[in-house]
């Protein structure tokens, strides 16, 4: 059966042994593709279906507003600050596709009971894709961080998706200086009217925390395990996303978790030193140059000097060296020519820039000093020898510093730990 169907309509599809209902997104030759009411796409094939009927006096439901809700006077006061993301994602009624569309409203709507909690009050910086965020939008969110600490915020949750929010966290961790109060990124691995989101238990518990934690700084509330028994406040430069969709994909690397915390008895275990809340301190922001160039050169087999000259005129770059410090960069036959080719344009790179280092291997502290290819990149000027930083902490880093400090303070800064980027000890380090 290939019937032409409307777009954005809701049907009643019926094949030989199936019946489905939900909102029509697109065909094909062999194929159509329906939204369910659970928000997940299907795609039943043309030749199975028996019959189409088009749901014309049934109307699409969409979730109910509830009414305004209003939190006691006596509890702590916690601002969220929503940037969109699939946490703040829902099924888009005209479309069957899911969108990053709730309002900050919406939000309390959809929790009400983080109001039992605390004294909420719910702001919408922006309502995008993490991976749409940039410079600008780091700023954006650091100056509503200090407005509302200024009021009297006991606490600050920054609601995003989850791809980039990593490098939100690293961000918020180096642009808030003196921070007295906890800021927490939050986010979710489905979207918040799915059965199976995380969303709820992921704001509920970073809300719980701030409420009765005496903990400062920046971290991120995510799922522990893949079940909804537990959560983590991860450390804001110290975790990277390990998987695509997973509700636990958020890992420590090189560290611990700062606390734990059980969703079922809403207790918290504190894993990891940590600094105590202190509102009398006074935020300072030092905020990101808004257009400036970063890069991260990733290595592989059969690179070309070119690539590495691609970034020539950016203002940092960020490499990613292979075991404890290395890339191609030795002739060692006829055919590795090129790699001296590729250890000039680093040294290049080196003499315009700052070129930051990270393991590309995630965990792990480098040391240039073992191998002939690790003393290389030290003879050409690269920084961040004996660091263990994730390279999209690195690339953060690497662009406050610019932003803020003098050229010849840099390479110092980017090897010093600031923000618990650069782990001391790590546990399995031999």
């Amino acid at each position: 059966m290939n019937q032409e169907l409307e777009q954005s309509c809701k049907y009643e599809i019926k094949t030989k042994t199936e019946e489905y209902s939900g909102v029509f997104v697109k065909q094909d030759e062999k194929f159509l593709y329906i939204k369910l009411k659970s928000g997940y796409n299907i795609g039943i094939s043309q030749n199975k279906v028996t019959t189409i009927k088009k749901l014309e006096d049934k109307k699409i439901e969409k979730p109910k507003q509830e009414s305004k809700i209003t939190a006691s006077k006596n509890l702590p006061k916690i601002t969220i600050l929503h940037t969109g993301g699939t946490i703040a994602s829902k099924v888009d009624y005209s479309t069957g596709a899911v969108i990053a569309q709730f309002t900050e409203k919406d939000i309390l709507n959809l929790f009400p009971e983080l109001t039992a909690i605390a004294n909420i009050d719910s702001k919408l910086v922006r309502n995008m894709q993490s991976e749409m965020m940039r410079f600008a939008h780091y700023n954006l969110l650091a100056k509503a961080i200090k407005e509302e600490a200024d009021k009297g915020a006991d606490g600050i949750i920054i609601t995003q998706g989850t791809d980039m929010l990593h490098y939100t966290s690293a961000a918020m961790s180096f642009i808030l200086e003196n921070l007295g109060i906890p800021v927490l990124v939050v986010g979710s691995q489905r979207s918040s009217d799915r059965p199976s989101s995380d969303a709820a238990i992921n704001l509920v518990s970073a809300v719980n925390f701030i409420a009765n934690a005496d903990f400062s700084g920046v971290g991120v509330c995510m799922h522990d395990t893949d079940n909804d028994t537990t959560t983590q406040i991860l450390p804001g430069c110290k975790i990277r996303k390990m998987h695509t969709s997973r509700r636990d994909a958020f890992k420590p690397i090189n560290s611990k978790p700062i606390a734990q915390i059980n969703t079922t008895k809403n207790e918290i275990k504190f894993i990891s030193d940590y600094s105590k809340k202190n509102k009398n301190k006074k935020i300072i922001l030092k905020l990101f140059k808004e257009d400036l160039k970063i890069g991260i050169i990733k290595p592989h087999i059969s690179m070309f000097a070119e690539e590495i000259l691609t970034y020539k005129s950016f203002d940092g770059v960020i490499l990613e060296l292979l075991g404890i410090g290395h890339m191609p960069t030795m002739k060692v036959d006829e055919y590795t020519d090129e790699n001296i080719k590729i250890y000039k344009a680093i040294k290049t790179l080196c003499k315009k820039m700052p070129v930051g280092i990270a393991p590309t291997t995630i965990y792990g502290r480098l040391n240039l000093n073992v191998y002939s290819p690790g003393k290389q990149l030290l003879d050409a000027g690269v920084i961040g020898n004996y660091t263990d930083m994730t390279p999209e902490t690195a690339f953060i880093k690497l662009a406050w510093l610019i932003s803020n400090y003098k050229k010849e303070e840099i390479k110092e800064l980017f090897e010093k730990n600031l923000r618990g980027e650069i782990s001391e000890r790590i546990e399995d380090e031999n």
